[in-house]
């Protein structure tokens, strides 16, 4: 009788423990994404002070809103969601942020063009 016991021991307390590994594995979930959440919502934030509501709003509409299902995410605890969302606002942002950038640096070199092609004009009454 010792013999089967020890045998069913033997083949049996492997499987139990894989078994109660799957169990832990499986209950594990994701961790929440509370830091990518943080950045996300920084960049939506510089974006927005960069004038990126003005000069890109399609885009800062398009970071509000995922940030938004990430939020929502976050509190129906789905993380993976939540963290893909907070990701795509994140570039988002930061494409408005860029296109915001970059109209106001087109148009100080515009301001400094017309400013140089004034000098010019003066230059060339004074040179008559």
């Amino acid at each position: 009788m010792k013999t089967r016991s020890a045998g069913a021991l033997r083949f049996g307390l492997p499987v139990l423990v894989a078994a109660a590994a799957m169990l832990v594995g499986g209950c594990a979930s994701t961790p929440a994404p509370v830091e990518q959440l943080a950045v996300s919502t920084a960049a939506v934030g510089r974006a927005g002070s960069a004038g990126g509501s003005e000069m890109a709003p399609a885009e800062m509409q398009m970071a509000r809103e995922k940030l938004d299902l990430a939020k929502r995410a976050m509190v129906s605890e789905d993380f993976d969601s939540a963290r893909r969302f907070a990701q795509q606002a994140q570039v988002d942002a930061q494409l408005a942020e860029a296109k915001s950038r970059s109209v106001k640096a087109r148009k100080a070199a515009d301001e400094l063009q017309e400013g140089i092609r004034v000098l010019r004009e003066e230059l060339g009454r004074k040179n008559k």
